[in-house]
């Protein structure tokens, strides 16, 4: 009788050591999914703040360049394409697009130098290039974030609470296709 009872005690042990384990790689697997979540949103977050200076960007650029209606549309365009409830791949895809658009149209503003001079136009850039910066930051932090949960979903025993429970890998942020070419500034007036 002992014999069994001592086996019986092992195996409930067995079994509240697997619970617990289960219930700890659960809660480790929710918190770094909340915080890529949270991540997220703060890229969310910086984009919305820069589609909210594109438009008293191009409005200001409009006014000195009218003629370069190709890279104030294109810009305008990009920016329309962030509404909906896009997925989060959409929404990379779009914010790659806007970000070439801008990088097109301050090359454009390169040929005017009146506005370069202007206030508001300064003003709006700085406002914008530090807003660039912060989504740089907040797509580092989301990509960091990503790298903690799809890291944790592929380890021992994890993995297999992973497969059981549905949680997925996340996508990193990548930058656009292209990004690695400089674009190319041209200062003549043609």
């Amino acid at each position: 009788m002992k014999k069994g009872l001592i086996a019986v005690i092992v195996v409930a042990i067995i079994i509240i050591v697997g619970i617990m384990s289960a219930m700890g790689s659960y809660n480790t697997l929710v918190t770094l999914e909340e915080s890529v979540t949270n991540s997220w949103s703060q890229v969310e977050n910086q984009l919305q703040r820069r589609a909210d200076l594109i438009p008293n960007l191009v409005e200001t650029v409009r006014g000195y360049a009218s003629h370069e209606q190709e890279a104030i549309n294109a810009v305008t365009e990009a920016r329309a394409k962030l509404g909906g409830n896009a997925s989060a791949e959409e929404r990379m895809g779009a914010e790659n697009e806007l970000t070439g658009a801008l990088s097109r149209l301050l090359v454009v503003v390169e040929n005017y130098p009146n506005l370069k001079a202007d206030a508001n136009f300064r003003q709006l850039s700085d406002n914008l290039e530090g807003t660039e910066n912060r989504i740089a930051i907040a797509r580092k932090d989301y990509n960091d974030s990503v790298l903690s949960f799809n890291s944790t979903i592929r380890r021992f025993p994890t993995v297999i609470f992973a497969n059981i429970l549905g949680f997925d890998q996340k996508e990193y942020f990548e930058a656009a296709p292209g990004a690695e070419e400089v674009p190319e500034v041209d200062f003549t007036n043609e």
